[in-house]
């Protein structure tokens, strides 16, 4: 019998560590939505600040961030760019069309990566009536689906560059953007090139809810009435706020450690013969194929009576993905999972 569940399907399972909780309890709040919550405005400004932008929306969700964003940079029967492994346009719930009336063009590498020749060869004629005008260009950095690909400050320098020449707004999902900062030793304000950027304060930050959008005060200020209009008015949400404000200050430089244990599933991976196809761990997940029809899903299975929980990207792909509330006895019942499993 196992110990307890060791879950590793994604890193927004976390629960709020007790001094997390503390500062929760103790959050003067007020009422957000008529614009008096007094720790939801230092939250907007502490992140405004941390990536030199002008302004910040707290909201409930990444997706909501995201959606909001598309839906002022664009207008209905607009066009915008981005990796075919996007989370904007394989997990958003068709939002973009839903939300916005936007259609996607698509291109990029295996890892969620896309390039500035990629954005010069997809933007559309401007003066061809038939074409929908190219008007958004949005990246994901770490890159989910990609294996948690990192895109470092050079390239979204380049893809800067190309969206400037052909005057596309630029935005940034930076769900696990942390992550990114962490390994490649960037700052926050190396991210000062986008027109807006999403971060997530319940993935590797572990707060229980909520993302930030950031921008300009124009900007926000349109994004403040698209959130009403999505439902995203929160009233005392100061209480979560808070979580993420803790996030901001403890949580950013410790996602090495998750770091450090992903690297070491994906030896463990390297050595199973029935893996025939990894993708590059760089952060804190581990995307992996085997070699077995229905293997998947047995894998799953195999792992489920172990005690551990992963989760399965599609058919094919599975993830495994560290967090702060996995422990050594954790990484050991995955280990004896993953070994004692006979495709």
């Amino acid at each position: 019998m196992f110990l307890e569940e060791a879950d590793f399907r994604s890193d927004t399972v976390t629960r709020p560590t007790a001094a997390m909780l503390d500062a929760m309890q103790t959050a003067p709040v007020g009422d957000d939505v008529l614009g008096d919550d007094p720790t939801v405005k230092k939250l907007e400004s502490l992140a405004a600040e941390r990536f030199g932008m002008e302004a910040g929306l707290f909201c409930p969700s990444g997706t909501m961030t995201n959606q909001i964003a598309i839906n002022v940079h664009t207008r209905p029967g607009d066009e915008l760019i981005c990796s075919p492994l996007a989370h904007i346009y394989n997990y958003e719930g068709g939002g973009v069309a839903f939300n916005s009336g936007v259609q996607v063009r698509t291109g990029g590498d295996a890892y969620g990566r896309i390039l500035p020749e990629d954005v010069h060869r997809l933007v559309q004629p401007e003066m061809d009536v038939h074409a929908a005008p190219s008007r958004l260009l949005v990246v994901e950095n770490t890159a989910n689906k990609g294996g948690g690909t990192s895109m470092g400050i050079p390239l979204l320098k380049n893809l800067e560059s190309a969206a400037r020449q052909h005057h596309l707004a630029y935005h940034l999902d930076g769900a696990r953007v942390f992550n990114a900062i962490v390994r490649e030793g960037e700052s926050t304000e190396d991210y000062a090139l986008f027109d807006s950027i999403s971060i997530c304060l319940s993935k590797g930050l572990g707060a229980p809810v909520g993302s930030v959008l950031l921008g300009s005060k124009e900007f926000i200020a349109q994004g403040k009435r698209i959130r009403k209009r999505f439902g995203g008015g929160m009233r005392q949400a100061g209480y979560l706020a808070a979580a993420g404000i803790y996030a901001l200050d403890h949580h950013i430089d410790r996602l090495a450690e998750d770091h450090e244990k992903a690297a070491m599933i994906d030896q463990w991976l390297a050595a199973l013969p029935y893996v025939v196809e990894r993708k590059p761990c760089q952060t804190n997940m581990v995307l992996f194929r085997i070699d077995a029809v229905g293997g998947a899903s047995a894998l799953q299975a195999h792992l489920a009576q172990k005690g551990v929980r992963i989760m399965a990207m599609d058919t094919e792909w599975l993830r495994i993905v560290t967090h702060l509330d996995i422990q050594e006895v954790h990484l050991q019942q995955l280990n004896k999972g993953l070994t004692s499993f006979k495709p």
